[in-house]
């Protein structure tokens, strides 16, 4: 009888000390899709902060950016969990708003990274600058020209805020600073690499004249390259591209790609969970912070500030 006596109180113990223990805050992070570089990349950085700061992030998107209803889904599923914060990438400025702002009725803090919203009813807003990178994509591409001649924009898809802020620095620069110089072709590659190649083909096909091309996204950057090499242009039609993946780096240390506009997404990842964590702790983060883009030529890959920024040890945190 003792024994049993000694047994129980062991296991109530144990119990209340279970019940005792607090419990993880999970942060959930919705990216705009999961397949590209990109968000491997901010899903890589949203797991070290996770690791680092004592969180679960939940990490879940669509597969495509322009599966906007998806990301709507997965957004609502999170607040219907009561998830501790939200980091959430609108693929879609108008679409993601309703859902946005019921979170945070809910009292769940949002961080916005990478893309913004039609509204202000966040907590903070965390990206590049990407008018500034669209900026720098003019300058970059009217020094490859010359200052002057016809260029097209491959832009990424309607909607998406942060690819429209690239596009738009581009296409505002060039205007202001650069009269010599002339878009004359224009169009989406509903971040669709296939798509984008066709875009990039249309262009070099009834543009013979063509000296340059700006791709504003990953996807688009990779379609672009595809169409020039497929035409034996390399080096003929300037390409400066956005974003950065193994097969951009290569293209970029072959001269197919003339430069890239680069982020840092692990950065972006990292940073957007640690504002949410530093609000659970009683903190209060700025209401926007801008991470700064770089432009990258084929000297610039092997410079170890260049290694750490494109090649972060994603398989020690995506095991």
């Amino acid at each position: 009888m003792r024994s049993s006596r000694a047994f129980a109180l062991s296991l109530l113990l144990v119990l209340a000390a279970c019940q005792a223990r607090p419990k993880r805050k999970q942060i959930a992070v919705v990216p705009k899709a999961t397949s590209h570089v990109f968000w491997i990349s901010v899903q890589a950085g949203s797991l070290a902060a996770g690791k680092e700061l004592g969180v679960d992030v939940l990490w879940n998107g669509p597969a495509a950016e322009t599966e906007y209803s998806r990301q709507i889904q997965i957004l609502d599923s999170m607040i219907a969990r009561r998830v501790d914060g939200i980091a959430i990438a609108a693929a879609e400025r108008k679409a993601l708003v309703q859902s946005v702002e019921r979170a945070v009725d809910a009292g769940i803090p949002v961080t916005v990274f990478d893309s913004g919203l039609d509204s202000e009813r966040y907590m903070t807003f965390l990206a590049t600058n990407n008018y500034e990178g669209g900026q720098m994509a003019a300058h970059e591409l009217a020094r490859l020209v010359g200052g002057e001649g016809e260029v097209a924009l491959l832009m990424h898809a309607p909607g998406s805020q942060s690819t429209m802020d690239r596009e738009k620095g581009f296409e505002e620069t060039l205007a202001r600073e650069c009269p010599r110089m002339k878009i004359v072709a224009r169009q989406f590659g509903q971040s669709d690499r296939a798509k984008a190649r066709a875009a990039a083909e249309n262009f070099l096909a009834g543009n013979p004249g063509l000296k340059g091309i700006f791709a504003s996204a990953e996807p688009s950057s990779v379609g672009a390259v595809l169409a020039i090499k497929a035409r034996n242009l390399a080096g003929k039609v300037k390409l400066v591209g956005f974003d950065s993946s193994e097969s951009l780096l290569e293209d970029l240390r072959e001269g197919a790609i003339d430069a890239l506009v680069v982020q840092d997404p692990f950065r972006m990842g990292f940073e957007s969970v640690r504002t949410l964590v530093d609000k659970l702790n009683g903190k209060t983060p700025p209401k926007r912070i801008d991470l700064s883009a770089r432009v990258l030529h084929k000297d610039d890959l092997d410079k170890p500030e260049v290694q750490r920024l494109l090649a972060p040890d994603l398989k020690k945190y995506l095991q």
